[in-house]
């Protein structure tokens, strides 16, 4: 099984689409709400096809073909 990747967030949350942008998943925050529909991402276990799902220190992320990613504080 693949390791997770530790995301540093400096605020309490980020945004399931923020996230998707930062790690290079797509191009654009725009792109967020077509890549949702098209791919299958978990949070927490569960299918969330939501951009502006608010992601907190310790939700787990998983995208097909990016891996997994888990949400921390600085």
């Amino acid at each position: 099984m693949q390791e997770s990747k530790i995301v540093q967030i400096e605020g309490p949350f980020i945004t399931l689409g923020q996230l998707l942008k930062e790690e290079s998943i797509i191009a654009s925050g725009g792109a967020a709400k077509w890549f949702l529909r098209e791919n299958e991402v978990l949070v927490n276990d569960e299918i969330d096809q939501r951009r502006g799902r608010k992601l907190y220190p310790n939700d787990h992320v998983t995208v097909p073909e990016a891996g997994s990613f888990v949400i921390q504080s600085k």
